[in-house]
């Protein structure tokens, strides 16, 4: 990378790290994010990082601004330069039992008990979550301001990414790969054409089944 143009991504980076400075009093911070509210298959993934003061990790940012290749290469680096990375997952079955939001929570909490060291705060992305005892703050849009919450973000979108293309595998011809689970129209002329899986969300396909 040419010198100004490092010099600019690192001075990118310092501002999102805000957050991460203004808290640092507080002890071990942690991000949290969650990804796949929206599709009609498969499970909601939440992830939690607490990343080391001071690490840098270039390119960082919201998953949903990067390539599939950069996030994969950055989900390899963030694995290796974390100090702790915790995933939750909740199935299709569960969140028609308890609605998305609710399984949303249900993965956050999941993904921050995995954390080893504990975490002493929480910026999640959007939402405060409820039934947890860690001191947090819900930040909108914080997987674009917060730098763990960024981590947060791609570690959920790859780990979940990953696992659709193992289910395109064995439910070939909703197009799981290309589409992630989400309501394509292809995706829903196959459903109308094929009928559900036993991973896709009833709650989300009633009126494209019936």
């Amino acid at each position: 990378m040419p010198r100004l143009d490092l010099e600019k991504e690192r001075a990118r980076l310092f501002a999102m790290g805000e957050y991460e400075r203004h808290f640092a009093e507080k002890g071990r911070i942690a991000g949290v994010d969650e990804v796949g509210r929206g599709p009609l298959f498969g499970p909601v993934a939440a992830a939690a990082v607490i990343l080391e003061p001071g690490s840098e990790i270039l390119y960082l940012n919201d998953s949903k601004k990067l390539s599939e290749a950069r996030r994969e290469a950055l989900y390899d680096e963030i694995m290796e330069k974390a100090a702790a990375v915790g995933v939750g997952m909740v199935s299709a079955a569960r969140i028609d039992e308890i609605n998305i939001l609710q399984a949303t929570y249900e993965a956050m909490r999941e993904a921050v008990s995995q954390l080893s060291p504990r975490p002493d705060y929480l910026l999640v992305d959007a939402v405060t979550i409820p039934g947890i005892s860690v001191p947090q703050l819900g930040i909108i849009k914080g997987d674009a301001k917060s730098l763990s919450i960024a981590a947060a973000s791609i570690i959920a979108k790859v780990t979940r990414d990953r696992l659709m293309y193992e289910y395109d595998a064995l439910y070939p011809g909703y197009g799981l790969a290309k589409n992630k689970g989400y309501g394509t129209a292809e995706h829903i002329e196959a459903l109308r054409r094929l009928g559900p899986t036993p991973l896709h969300r009833r709650s989300f396909i009633r009126n494209f089944t019936e």
